[in-house]
């Protein structure tokens, strides 16, 4: 399968079943993530793998009730290190959100090749997923996603025409 037809392929899935992912399959999904580029290469992140079911329960309360999310065997929690990140992107942010999400990202296409589901968590709460999980004040949560075998095919949503969103040589 080519890596647009990985791309055309992916959705967001909101159910799971809850058979154990492989380790090979697994460790494929996350080295997709490690690989992926970020700013002067700091690779500001860490995943946070959760596999507790009461934790998982924890993290969809805490995912505005979304308790879909709880039933996928992983939940990978994407974090970010503002202060060991690339501090002058585009001259006026840190890179660190640019950078999880490239990472997360990859994730979620090799989870997609691996026949795996996913679905980008971005309703949570902050500090109670850092209290959940003891993560430190100093990093940042970007997003949640669960990973596991889907146990729905949604349909294909659309997107924009290609010429809704390119302009050539100025903004038009």
């Amino acid at each position: 399968m080519s890596i647009l037809d990985v791309i055309r392929a992916r959705r967001s899935v909101r159910a799971y079943r809850n058979n154990p992912l492989p380790q090979d399959v697994f460790l494929r999904v996350m080295e997709a993530a490690r690989l992926a580029p970020s700013g002067k290469n700091l690779q500001p992140w860490k995943f946070i793998l959760v596999r507790d079911p009461e934790l998982k329960l924890q993290l969809a309360e805490a995912s505005r009730g979304q308790l879909f999310i709880a039933e996928a065997p992983v939940i990978v929690v994407a974090c970010g290190y503002p202060e060991r990140s690339y501090q002058r992107q585009g001259n006026y942010m840190q890179s660190w959100p640019i950078d999880v999400t490239i990472a997360i990202d990859h994730l979620m296409l090799q989870a997609q090749e691996e026949g795996l589901g996913t679905c980008w968590i971005g309703a949570f709460d902050e500090t109670t997923v850092k209290q959940i999980l003891g993560i430190p004040a100093g990093v940042k949560v970007l997003a949640l996603t669960p990973l596991g075998y889907p146990d729905e095919s949604p349909p294909d949503r659309g997107r924009k025409d290609l010429s809704s969103i390119v302009s050539y040589d100025r903004y038009e």
